[in-house]
């Protein structure tokens, strides 16, 4: 524990910031988050429900959690999700509900997140053509990246973030359209090195894009420069801006810079388990103890106490994941 309260790790982070999978399903198969098959589903008996989610939001946002992120799987396929926006809001101490989704129910569903509490949306895109997103999500699905970007900007679920997973060979000769976008609207585009991991097997380090060589090809559409304005948000992405933009473009670099050293989170996972490191083994039960009646805060002090000071994902050790669509990102 630390100053009034907060839970500090063993190496002074102060954990502020849950991200909560809600399923482990999605409506997409992205070739860099989910194997095409073998995934098996969690059975409805072990996810936690939207009562025990909150109750675990509740118990622990006294120790210092003020911010929350939804996530999946694509968190809107479950059903009735608003209620849940809704709960969260509800618990004092909360200041800030995220939404990491794929996009596609957002023209529908953006107005009523906005009025249950959502307040932002970080939205996954990583092609702007038609017949690539089919590629790359393995579902052919009606949709428009711009237009659901533009949804939850007219909801008002500011800032709207849309990452952009760079694969050489795949979809890197889209990062200069990605980047003009940022010049006609207020998005954040941001660039995230892929990480490759579990059993997507056939994506390895031939198809990562280093960030410097992303910020190399943005140049050529106009000069670029740091960007230091406030960023609503809780992420490790290091902005930019080109000349002129309404909105800005992010760098997230999970392999060549770790950035663990400023790591303020910690995952739940959609049956229950508390994740002190996206790639780390240490994991702890809290769906059993909040079955049974237990007080969770010594579970998540204890937890804390054992989070990891990085992760291994360089030497390609990624905790027991087979997908990343297991833990949400």
């Amino acid at each position: 524990m630390g100053r009034g309260g907060l839970v500090i790790d063993q190496f002074g982070r102060s954990i502020e910031y849950l991200r909560i999978s809600v399923t482990d399903r999605c409506n997409f198969r992205c070739v860099y988050c989910m194997p095409e098959h073998g995934l098996d589903w969690l059975p409805r008996a072990d996810i936690l429900t939207y009562e025990e989610i909150a109750d675990v939001v509740a118990q622990l946002a006294p120790l210092g959690l003020k911010r929350l992120r939804i996530t999946g799987g694509e968190p809107t396929i479950r059903p009735d999700l608003v209620t849940l926006i809704g709960m969260l809001k509800a618990v004092p101490g909360i200041e800030d509900i995220a939404l990491s989704t794929n996009g596609v129910k957002l023209p529908d569903m953006s107005a009523a997140l906005k009025a249950a509490g959502l307040d932002r949306v970080n939205m996954s895109a990583d092609s702007l053509r038609a017949d690539r997103i089919a590629a790359i999500a393995r579902r052919r699905v009606p949709f428009d990246p711009v237009e659901a970007a533009d949804a939850a900007h007219a909801a008002g679920l500011d800032p709207v973030k849309i990452n952009v997973v760079v694969m050489r060979g795949i979809n890197d000769d889209e990062i200069e359209d990605f980047a003009r976008l940022t010049l006609d609207h207020p998005f954040h585009v941001r660039f995230i090195e892929l990480m490759p991991v579990g059993e997507m097997a056939n994506l390895t380090w031939n198809h990562v894009v280093p960030s410097e060589e992303i910020l190399t090809r943005i140049r050529t559409v106009g000069p670029l420069a740091p960007h230091t304005g406030p960023e609503r948000g809780n992420g490790p992405a290091a902005y930019h801006q080109l000349e002129g933009a309404q909105g800005t473009i992010g760098v997230i670099t999970p392999m060549t810079h770790t950035y663990c050293g400023t790591c303020n989170r910690v995952r739940l996972t959609a049956d229950g388990r508390l994740r002190t490191c996206l790639y780390g083994d240490h994991q702890v039960n809290l769906r059993d103890p909040l079955r049974a009646g237990i007080p969770l805060k010594p579970l998540f002090v204890q937890a804390l106490a054992d989070k990891p000071k990085e992760h291994n994902l360089l030497q390609m050790q990624v905790g027991g994941l087979k997908a990343l669509s297991q833990v949400g990102g």
